[in-house]
């Protein structure tokens, strides 16, 4: 089962330039990164209503009411990604904006796990992890280099 969350993952990563340099055709199109933005967020919030309707979920309406504020938070910082990601790929590339996104994630994600903030399960910071980050930024001065 693992595997299948390991393999799901990886497609979702592999998704995000395509999404992005379609993302950036709209962007142009409209001559607008955030009406875009507008468009993508409209088409998939209508993606997930129908999946919902089909699925037959039923939205807790008390979850909502008891969420945090700072739950609420990630639409923000979704529209900020999406919009940013729009903005930058038709300027540096699909392979720099994405090794910087992903050099980005995992430097956050490492601090995540060793401070135990957000995450399920701690996982203290070693030399291997900080070596794995160190070769992504690596990675990614190479990339922006040649």
């Amino acid at each position: 089962m693992k595997e299948l969350w390991i393999f799901i993952a990886l497609i979702s990563g592999a998704i995000l330039p395509i999404q992005a340099g379609l993302n950036a055709r709209m962007g142009k199109s409209l001559e607008s990164p955030v009406h875009a933005s507008i468009i993508s967020f409209a088409i998939g919030l209508a993606g997930l209503l129908i999946y919902n309707i089909i699925s037959k979920n039923q939205i807790s309406w008390a979850g909502i009411r008891s969420a945090p504020w700072y739950a609420w938070t990630p639409g923000i910082l979704g529209a900020f990604y999406v919009t940013a990601i729009i903005m930058a790929f038709p300027r540096i590339g699909a392979a720099l904006t994405f090794g910087l996104v992903v050099a980005g994630q995992m430097l956050i994600a490492i601090l995540l796990d060793h401070f135990n903030v957000l995450v399920a399960q701690q996982h203290s910071m070693n030399i291997w992890r900080f070596f794995g980050v160190m070769l992504i930024i690596a990675g990614v001065i190479i990339i922006r280099k040649f």
